[in-house]
């Protein structure tokens, strides 16, 4: 198995969890995880990653 198939296999697991668990993940949100795993991201720089998404995200809910 190459691996950009182990990858995608780890990225599919961890998406069933979340189903499982009532949070599934969307399409976006796969190919942001795939991406860390390809290039090889620090935990900490996922983490500010995905922090300043949701800031972004949540920045027009905060002018209403």
């Amino acid at each position: 198995m190459s691996d950009k198939d182990t990858i995608r296999q780890r990225t599919l697991e961890a998406a069933h969890l979340q189903a499982i668990e009532g949070n599934p993940l969307d399409a976006e949100q796969i190919a942001m995880f795939e991406m860390f795993d390809r290039e090889g991201w620090s935990e900490e720089r996922q983490h500010a990653y995905i922090l300043a998404r949701a800031r972004t995200a949540a920045a027009p809910e905060a002018a209403e």
